[in-house]
């Protein structure tokens, strides 16, 4: 399953937003840390807001805050605003695809999507923010062979 990159910043930014709950956040700063367009990223939060994930707070020191409950709110929750998981189909057919071997391939396809929408159906905000603080205190692979390389490197100075 591929999402689309408006799917994936309504992701980003609902995270940034429930992670602190109390904090108001611009909609430039969630566009440089992710490196995207403030313009861009302003229909997806209208989209959040209007939806009632998000609240748009006005004014000096204003920007969006999470306005929902983390521990409800699920990631297929915000998917669905972005993404259409009707069946792909309709007029278009692709080549083998009534052979038995298209069939085959098609029903493992589907089964696939059915077990992605499942799991991320069943993962609340509330568990990825807890992913993400265990994730913010394990150091990753790549700083640890960095730390170890300065270290062993100092030694023989």
């Amino acid at each position: 399953m591929r999402l689309q990159k408006n799917t994936l910043l309504a992701l980003y930014s609902v995270l940034e937003f429930a992670f602190d709950p109390t904090r108001h956040i611009s909609a430039s700063e969630i566009a440089h840390k992710y490196e995207v367009s403030p313009h861009h990223l302003a229909k997806v939060l209208s989209e959040l807001a209007r939806s009632g994930y998000v609240e748009s707070v006005r004014g000096v020191g204003g920007g969006y805050r999470f306005a929902a409950n983390a521990r409800r709110v699920t990631l297929m929750d915000i998917i669905l605003l972005f993404e259409d998981f009707t069946p792909a189909g309709g007029d278009r057919r692709e080549p083998g695809e009534s052979t038995p071997v298209g069939q085959a391939l098609a029903s493992v396809m589907l089964e696939i999507d059915e077990i992605a929408k499942a799991t991320l159906s069943s993962i609340t905000l509330a568990t990825m923010l807890q992913w993400i603080e265990r994730n913010r205190q394990v150091p990753s692979r790549a700083s640890l062979q960095t730390a170890t390389s300065a270290r062993i490197g100092g030694q023989g100075s």
